[in-house]
């Protein structure tokens, strides 16, 4: 439990620090993230959603006995209510305010008019504030011996390139709330690639589930008040970032079973010291190859205010993946699944209220719509209550 509340205070005091050059709106940013995407959002992704959240579900098969018992000794004198507060409060706070920051960042306009727009060089800053986290909680866990790292590569380079796609969304017109609804319905992709790769069936209900999402979506996006249509270029985006998503689900099963091949089970911080670094090896390559590592430094030189927007959103990304980890530690995958989905739900709800979306009463039957089939899935996943191990 020592991590994650060391990067708590951390993190708090770093925006205490930053606090008077804040915009006014970040500080009232109080609610707390949910359960991605990988993360996600989330978990990260989505998750996740950084690391997956798909890849934390998964892999929950995934948190090894040694470091669950580790966290769990350190936290056993603690009643399951308050490592419940713990847990879902830090990944509230933290990725609530990824949210908000993230886009803050894509709204921001310098004074001679131009944006930034060097999304991959976003990302290069992010997964290495998450390598670094990660390294550390690998070394308080003990590093696992023997992980394939060719499965890893594959699956950070699909995952940091969805990643991308969701923020040059952002970057080129599409609203943060259809963004993240859009981004809700990963599972199309997933049922899609499943069904013509992998001859899966699905029932109605889960068909149900993904066309209130999608379709959900469509209506937000016909429902605005104002600031017209989202751009063509943005929808494409997002459509590949779910696309993406789809491809990294497959990677991340492909992951598990050569992990298990190799008869090695990396524990959560590899998962995520791995994870990132190749993630982060990724995006300075394209990033890098467009450029945009000149441009972005030259551009958040320019213009600091949205540095250290940049900077506290890596920090939320790495000190919120760090508390789904002990969640996964110390609760069923149903507790860690319910914070990240409510936290979607949140998120949309926070952008429209206080950075001032208007949409009509078509847009709000369309939020209603879409977040009705994400509580759909989440029901559909309880299995039994969440309990603390």
């Amino acid at each position: 439990m020592r991590l994650p509340l060391l990067l708590l205070a951390i993190f708090s005091s770093a925006n205490a620090a930053s606090h008077s050059t804040a915009s006014p709106r970040l500080t009232v940013t109080a609610p707390r993230r949910p359960l991605a995407s990988l993360q996600k959002e989330e978990l990260p992704t989505k998750i996740p959603a950084a690391l997956g959240l798909e890849t934390l579900i998964q892999q929950r098969g995934g948190a090894s006995t040694a470091t669950t018992t580790t966290m769990t000794q350190e936290s056993a004198g603690l009643p399951s209510a308050v490592k419940l507060l713990i847990g879902a409060g830090g990944i509230y706070a933290a990725f609530l305010y990824y949210g908000s920051l993230q886009e803050d960042v894509f709204r921001y306009t310098a004074k001679d008019g131009t944006q930034f727009s060097q999304a991959w060089l976003l990302q290069v800053i992010e997964s290495l504030a998450n390598v670094l986290i990660g390294f550390v909680g690998m070394q308080l866990a003990g590093a696992t011996a023997g992980i394939p790292k060719k499965a890893f590569a594959i699956s950070g380079a699909s995952q940091v390139s969805a990643k991308a796609c969701m923020s040059l969304a952002l970057a080129n017109g599409l609203s943060f709330p259809l963004a993240t609804l859009a981004k809700s319905g990963k599972m199309a992709p997933v049922m899609f690639g499943s069904l013509i790769l992998g001859g899966a069936s699905y029932s109605l209900r889960e068909y149900l589930q993904v066309a209130a999402i999608i379709g959900g979506t469509a209506i937000v996006s016909m429902g605005k008040k104002k600031g017209g249509s989202s751009s063509a270029l943005g929808v494409a985006y997002i459509i590949a970032s779910l696309v993406l998503d789809g491809v990294t689900a497959g990677f991340q099963k492909k992951l598990k079973a050569d992990t298990a091949k190799a008869g090695v089970k990396p524990k959560p911080y590899d998962f995520m010291f791995w994870t990132n670094f190749y993630m982060c090896l990724t995006a300075i390559v394209i990033s890098l190859g467009l450029n945009e590592v000149a441009s972005g430094l030259s551009f958040c030189t320019a213009n600091p205010e949205i540095f250290s927007k940049i900077i506290k959103f890596a920090l939320c990304s790495a000190v919120g993946q760090s508390f789904i980890f002990y969640t996964i530690a110390n609760f069923d995958p149903l507790v860690l699944s319910t914070v990240t989905t409510t936290r979607k739900i949140f998120s949309v709800l926070l952008s429209i209220f206080l950075k001032g979306h208007s949409l009509s009463l078509t847009g709000w039957s369309g939020i209603a719509l879409a977040c009705g089939g994400i509580v759909s899935e989440l029901v559909a996943s309880s299995g039994g209550k969440g309990k603390v191990h």
